[in-house]
């Protein structure tokens, strides 16, 4: 029996040790397919996995910056990925301790994986919390696809990601990981990485996060999506994360229990600011822009090392503009605040009532029928129908059809938006029937562009009324001939010249029929001094001087002051028949100020790439066109204009006790401004247009305000003038302008010639007498035909 019970022992020690060795086996077979599979992941058996230098450079795509000459960003150029990389110092250390707290506790102690997560993981089959570390997560961002839903697939790419986080743990420090994946990171609603998420949800730079903002924006990292904070997402839901990310920085002895507690009780406090291409600030000289760059890009001097060309909505270029962002803010809130008491008084006197043609005006149903028709084929509706195939017969009957769509409203005094049911035809008419602004403030002595605004709202007016619109500039035209007058005649703005009229024989200059013009005020008595006559806008003494020079040398003038329009050189251009832009007339007058020397527009100083390297510089353009006694003498005379002339409101108060214009449309008035200001006022026929032009030593700002079409306008000159319409604006802008004392706007005097041998001492103009300011306050074109 003993042998029997030695052999059975022998025989189950034999078969343990069997299973021991097949347990070995099993192991060190374990062990070993682990081992190949990392190896064959390392060799890219199981996906492509990055190099060195991919590693090193990691493939992301990083928007265009538009920056400001004071250092702001005005916008940012970008298809899918509003991407601006920060560095580490950038971001505020409670951020950083946000970011630890809640997904990598153990971040600086481990080299890329948490062993202690992952057994913890694996043990309680993730119910525990995932395993991912922070460098694990970049380079599931960088590098691996998003999850996979099969359970294979994903453990495959989880080795993937192990592997490139040792990499990366071995490649960049802590910190370099930790920035990496702020900037990496896609929060949603277009804040592609840290910087664009603080500006698009708090309105500030990362670094001015306080602790709350900043474990919110940790608390999305868990699922931007779910996360989302707008109130019509999920806001509830966000507070609730955030709240958690709060916890983990007290546990972790981040924050103390007080602050938890008290943070925790607040709401998110929104500044939601989204950064597309049809908000914010700047947007129509950002859309300028953007054709600035493209040009830029194909031109074949300006190319990558390796021969391609510079992507702007991948590149992360950085463009320097001149605009100021202040300067910019004040011009968009003068148009902000005139405009909707402007075009309240334009609907009233349009009501059915009032004007059964509304909003045009001299036009019959056959002429409305034919512009509207235009204006259909002109259209982006026209063009996408025609596109798909549609005939010209279905194209318009889509015309007649109601749709639902979105239009722009002032309501109380703001730019709003309103979901209605309208035929297209009607939102057409509905559109022209909108005043609109156009506005550019330039430097004359740099001829740095500081502000531009070519209209009320990009997303429903995207026509830019700064250099893409031209019109006719009536009386500020007039500046043009009396420098001519100067340069060729050396008169004087103390020289007198009768009020009475003026004929023009036929044929004299290319004009086929005799040409007469007639003064506003219907005064054609006495004599005056030019620089009376300018300042009131004197319509014949203006036709005496084009009649002494002739229209040929004025059309060489406004060339030479960088005007591209053609102008056919006839009498009446005097009157300012002549569609010219405000990006021309800005410069133009510019000249005047800068001593008749012309400075090319500038709004771009540098381009960088995303390494500081500077691929472009600016190369100013300049040339003489007047003398600078000639600049100074011109200029004179248009302070008379703001001394005792259309622009005398921007100094005196008083006006409004005559007329209830002044109640109901000029926004900010009394201006009360008491420095040298030079400038003109400009109205075409029928106040069409309305313009002004306003110079001080080192800043030139030219306004327009008019309808889409000419035949769109008010009655009277008494609302439809250049000093009703643009005049507003340009006093508000200033008036702000000034009040900021970090801007230098000069207050100081035009600098006079050393060596001025013209006479511009007159005897002053009598002020006084102001008479009735709604008949003859502007100036306007008249007998414009030829």
């Amino acid at each position: 029996m003993a042998k029997k019970k030695t052999t059975k022992a022998k025989s189950e020690i034999e078969d343990f040790s069997k299973y021991i060795r097949w347990f070995w086996r099993l192991f060190a077979s374990g062990v070993l397919v682990i081992v190949l599979l990392f190896l064959f992941a390392s060799w890219g058996f199981l996906g492509e996995m990055p190099d060195h230098t991919r590693l090193e450079n990691p493939e992301t795509n990083l928007a265009t910056e538009i920056i400001s000459s004071d250092g702001k960003t005005l916008g940012k150029f970008y298809f899918d990925d509003n991407r601006t990389p920060v560095g580490y110092e950038d971001l505020p250390k409670h951020l950083v301790d946000a970011l630890v707290a809640t997904e990598d506790i153990r971040f600086y102690d481990h080299s890329g994986i948490d062993g202690r997560g992952t057994l913890r993981a694996i043990f309680k089959l993730g119910s525990g919390g995932g395993a991912s570390t922070i460098s694990q997560q970049l380079a599931k961002q960088l590098f691996t696809d998003q999850v996979s839903k099969n359970r294979i697939e994903r453990a495959l790419q989880k080795v993937r990601e192990w592997i490139i986080a040792i990499r990366l743990e071995r490649q960049y420090t802590k910190e370099e990981i930790i920035t990496q994946y702020f900037n990496i990171y896609d929060f949603n609603n277009h804040a592609d990485g840290i910087r664009s998420a603080a500006r698009i949800y708090f309105g500030k730079e990362p670094k001015d996060l306080d602790i709350k903002e900043s474990a919110m924006l940790v608390g999305m990292f868990k699922n931007s999506s779910l996360y989302n904070p707008r109130p019509h997402k999920n806001p509830v839901g966000t507070k609730n994360r955030r709240n958690v990310v709060l916890s983990q920085m007290h546990k972790y002895d981040y924050i103390s229990e007080e602050v938890k507690d008290s943070l925790q009780q607040t709401e998110l406090d929104l500044n939601y600011s989204p950064e597309s291409h049809r908000e914010g600030i700047a947007t129509y000289f950002r859309e300028y822009l953007r054709g600035f760059m493209k040009e830029w890009a194909n031109d074949k001097n300006n190319r990558k090392p390796d021969g391609s060309k510079y992507d702007l909505y991948s590149d992360g270029l950085k463009v320097f503009t001149t605009i100021d962002s202040r300067m910019q803010q004040y011009a968009e809130e003068a148009i902000a605040q005139h405009m909707p008491r402007l075009q309240a008084e334009f609907d009233h006197q349009n009501t059915p009532d009032r004007n059964k043609t509304a909003p045009f005006l001299e036009l019959d149903q056959s002429e409305i029928n034919k512009l509207m028709k235009d204006g259909m084929r002109r259209g982006e509706r026209w063009r996408i129908l025609k596109n798909q195939g549609k005939s010209d017969k279905e194209i318009e009957a889509s015309f007649y059809e109601p749709v639902e769509m979105t239009v722009f409203k002032w309501v109380d005094g703001k730019a709003s938006e309103v979901d209605t049911v309208l035929k297209p035809i009607d939102s057409m008419r509905y559109y022209k029937s909108f005043l609109r602004p156009g506005m550019m403030s330039m430097d004359p002595l740099t001829g740095h562009v500081k502000a531009w605004v070519g209209g009320m709202n990009y997303k429903h007016f995207q026509y830019d009324m700064v250099k893409q619109g031209k019109r006719q500039v009536g009386s500020t035209f007039k500046p043009f001939v009396y420098a001519t007058a100067i340069d060729q005649l050396q008169v004087s703005p103390c020289d007198s010249f009768p009020r009475t009229p003026i004929t023009i024989e036929a044929n004299k200059f290319g004009n086929p029929e005799p040409w007469t013009t007639k003064n506003s005020d219907g005064n054609y008595s006495g004599i005056q001094t030019l620089k009376d006559a300018l300042a009131s806008s004197t319509n014949t003494i203006t036709a005496r001087l084009m009649n002494e020079i002739g229209p040929q040398p004025v059309v060489e003038m406004a060339k030479k002051l960088g005007v591209e329009e053609d102008i056919l050189p006839v009498p009446a251009i005097a009157l300012g028949t002549a569609d010219i832009s405000v990006y021309e007339m800005v410069a133009a007058y510019s000249t005047f100020v800068n001593k008749g020397v012309y400075n090319k527009p500038v709004m771009v100083t540098r381009i960088e790439d995303k390494n500081g390297t500077v691929l472009y510089q600016v190369a100013p353009e300049s040339k003489d066109v007047l003398s600078e006694e000639v600049a100074y003498v011109t200029v004179n005379l248009m302070e008379g204009v703001t001394q005792a002339g259309s622009g005398r409101r921007l100094r005196h108060k008083g006006f409004d006790k005559w007329n209830a214009v002044y109640r109901e449309i000029i926004t900010g008035y009394p201006y009360e401004l008491k420095n040298p200001i030079a400038g003109k006022t400009g109205t075409t026929q029928n106040q069409s247009d309305g313009w002004f032009m306003g110079m001080v030593p080192n800043l030139v700002t030219g306004v327009w305000v008019g309808a889409e079409d000419r035949a769109a306008h008010f009655k009277s000159i008494a609302y439809g003038q250049g000093a009703s319409m643009a005049l507003p604006i340009w006093g508000l802008y200033m008036k702000a302008c000034y009040a900021d004392e970090t801007l230098d706007v000069s207050k100081g005097n035009f600098e006079k010639p050393s060596n001025l041998s013209i006479n511009v001492d007159c005897t002053a103009v009598d002020e006084g007498d102001l008479g009735d300011i709604s008949n003859k306050d502007d100036d306007v074109q008249i007998d414009v035909d030829f």
